[in-house]
């Protein structure tokens, strides 16, 4: 018996391309303080790109052996990450039940919700020193969460996949931060080297990150941020610029 039992396989997958990030980008490009969208974050849709690309990893998934494909699927609850699950497993012929799993939800970003940096820097300079002095990994929006804090719920869920999942192929969709804080707790990196990774190499929409286990059933990193399935399918890929400060509600 393998010292930690658990998922013999783990995929992370980011969501495809949403209208929040569409929102994002043009908001960076025009220094505006505020994302115009009138949903609330959890309710922000894909865009047809992101459907698209949603699409492509279905088509990737049905391109697997049969005793290769997932086993297990969790999904965030947020629209942009569980119609990317929904869509994929209807492109894929997958024949299984998508579970949902708030912890796996989005960053909270609190009173920042839909500011970007320039908007966060105008109105609340005190907040922008203070995450200067704290770092992106500790610092906490008012009423939102720290990295830190994200990584509390991502050690849940791994004691959570171990305990249920042991032996199967566990596919998970998500947002940019999670994967990158998953990133964080199953390579045991520091914080230095996380956010070194998180300038060097920003999660792809649609990309995929995967986890074998080794024969102690520990979790090891096979490949990272892999987006072969988009450019097979000449779907454009798609990531958040690299900003100063923070970044504000990128609905990554």
């Amino acid at each position: 018996m393998p010292a930690n039992p658990g998922p013999s396989t783990l995929w992370l997958v980011r969501h495809g391309e949403s209208q929040g990030n569409v929102a994002d980008a043009a908001a960076g490009q025009t220094g505006a303080a505020r994302l115009e969208l009138d949903v609330r974050d959890p309710d922000v849709p894909l865009s047809d790109t992101g459907r698209g690309q949603a699409e492509a990893v279905g088509t990737w998934l049905r391109g697997l052996p049969a005793d290769q494909r997932p086993t297990v699927l969790l999904s965030s609850p947020f629209t942009r990450a569980a119609d990317t699950l929904r869509t994929a497993v209807s492109a894929a012929g997958l024949d299984l039940p998508v579970r949902y799993d708030e912890r796996l939800r989005e960053r909270d970003f609190g009173a920042f919700d839909g500011m970007t940096g320039a908007g966060i820097r105008a109105e609340y300079p005190d907040e922008a020193r203070r995450r200067d002095l704290l770092g992106k990994f500790y610092y906490r929006p008012p009423g939102g969460e720290s990295w830190a804090d994200v990584a509390l719920r991502i050690r849940s869920v791994l004691l959570a996949a171990e305990l249920h999942w042991p032996g199967e192929r566990l596919l998970i969709t998500s947002h940019q931060a999670v994967i990158m804080v998953f990133r964080y707790v199953l390579e045991e990196l520091s914080e230095k080297e996380l956010l070194d990774l998180d300038k060097r190499d920003p999660i792809a929409n649609c990309s995929v990150t995967r986890y074998e286990a080794g024969p102690d059933g520990a979790l090891r990193l096979a490949e990272a941020n892999a987006v072969d399935h988009l450019t097979r399918a000449e779907e454009p890929v798609t990531e958040e610029e690299p900003v100063t400060g923070e970044p504000g509600v990128s609905r990554a």
